[in-house]
């Protein structure tokens, strides 16, 4: 089994900064895309950022210019720098992968982490 554990989450003030971290785990012969995801109360789940294993990024209008996103393969980690934070930024962040398990070949399999609440209030 494959398993995604994010961290780094945690209250700030507006204007912070914050660095939240997905490490993926288990029987894994290739992580594919990873990206971040979002999900506010009352909101559905968005997708924030994506990465490439080649290390192409795509960014969600709402959050370019103010997070990056970064991996790094043998620790098959991948991280978002969250910058300038602002309260619309408040959700739970969701780590999710694409991932090739050790025994199988030709296709990838999705995973997602548990997700690290960020809050951002004064």
């Amino acid at each position: 089994q494959v398993q995604l554990v994010e961290s780094g989450g945690g209250l700030v003030q507006p204007g912070g900064s914050l660095r939240l971290s997905c490490a993926a785990s288990g029987i894994i012969r290739s992580i594919s895309a990873m990206r971040w995801y979002r999900q506010a109360p009352g909101n559905q789940r968005e997708l924030v950022a994506t990465i490439t294993s080649s290390g192409n990024t795509n960014y969600a209008d709402s959050v370019k210019g103010r997070f990056t996103i970064s991996r790094d393969n043998d620790k098959n980690t991948v991280y978002l720098q969250i910058n300038s934070l602002q309260p619309e930024d408040t959700a739970v962040y969701y780590c999710n992968a694409d991932v090739v398990r050790v025994g199988e070949s030709g296709y990838w399999r999705n995973y997602w982490g548990q997700g690290t609440q960020v809050t951002v209030s004064s």
